[in-house]
């Protein structure tokens, strides 16, 4: 693998940032973002993607390419909660395993942001469209995840507390996925007129406000570290391993439907990654029995870190291998 693609995606300040924070975490600084603002990053984050992703969308229209690709993204949400929930159900109780099998059938929204700015960075270009796939990947796994519970729970009276009318409202409308299916309408609706009204706010500021998004991501990942050592190696091995192999699917079927090397690297990394808000949240509510400490520390201390300072990079060269 060419290292400077390593190089450029770790060298750039949104990662060394995490790594600041990390690093801060180490050394037992004070260091602390006020807990107000990373949520308040995080919505911008996701308005700013969405809104872009909308009127970008405007600009390409539907095409085959862009069914295609939507179609994978609900493929990929569905099944991968399924193949993972049977490698954990290995080592892990049923609603531990249910409860990571949708967490990692999932999505990650930085995850995706970073991966943008890092072609952004080396100059390959991608489609707007690629935030509509986003966007319907994040709900679905968590779908999955509760019926593999219903459905493998051994007594009735365990799995009698769901409410589906909130799990449905928790996974379609919790903020994450309603603020970024929302800005990209709104993006779709006004167009090419409302980009450059909102350009300054939703491209200006963009990088700066990762960066300290970033920073505190940093923080809180080096504060989970330390419970992975509750998990032993079967946890760890698979936090890393996993989404080599979504990933290298992923690129498997943008082979094969046509993407750009630019698209094909956001889906695999869609594919890649794991979420660490929304799913969390749901099953927070829903599977009360999981772990939080077993699910969020794999995806937030281990997984999170992994692509968007490995992964990325990684992925981007089996790409341009296989599209030469």
């Amino acid at each position: 693998m060419d290292i400077s693609l390593v190089m450029s995606n770790i060298l750039s300040p949104a990662v060394l940032s995490f790594f600041l924070g990390m690093l801060a975490v180490t050394l037992k600084s004070d260091l602390e973002i006020p807990q107000p603002l990373p949520k308040l990053f995080s919505l911008y984050l996701l308005f700013a993607i969405g809104f872009k992703g909308g009127a970008e969308l405007v600009k390409s229209g539907i095409n085959s390419e862009v069914l295609f690709t939507l179609l994978a993204a609900i493929f990929m949400a569905c099944a991968v909660p399924v193949y993972t929930f049977f490698i954990l159900r290995l080592q892990l109780d049923l609603y531990n395993a249910a409860a990571i099998a949708a967490t990692y059938g999932s999505i990650s929204a930085v995850t995706f942001i970073t991966a943008g700015s890092f072609l952004n960075e080396i100059g390959i270009e991608f489609s707007g469209y690629m935030v509509a796939a986003l966007a319907l990947m994040e709900s679905p796994a968590i779908i999955i995840g509760l019926l593999l519970v219903k459905i493998f729970a051994q007594d009735d009276k365990e799995d009698g507390d769901f409410s589906w009318s909130e799990v449905l409202r928790d996974a379609f409308l919790n903020s994450s996925v309603f603020l970024l299916v929302g800005s990209l309408i709104i993006g779709i609706v006004s167009g090419e007129k409302g980009w450059k009204m909102e350009e300054p706010f939703t491209q200006g500021i963009f990088y700066g406000v990762l960066t300290f998004f970033l920073l505190d991501m940093g923080l809180v990942a080096a504060g989970r570290i330390k419970d992975l050592a509750k998990t032993g190696p079967f946890l760890i091995t698979f936090s890393i391993l996993t989404p080599i192999v979504n990933a290298t699917i992923g690129i498997l079927l943008a082979k094969l439907i046509g993407m750009s090397q630019g698209n094909a690297l956001l889906f695999s990394v869609l594919c890649a990654s794991a979420s660490y808000i929304a799913v969390p949240a749901a099953m927070r509510l829903t599977v009360p029995e999981a772990n939080p400490s077993l699910y969020i520390t794999a995806a937030l201390a281990l997984t999170f870190p992994f692509n968007i300072i490995v992964g990325i990079p990684l992925y981007l060269y089996g790409i341009s291998i296989l599209w030469r």
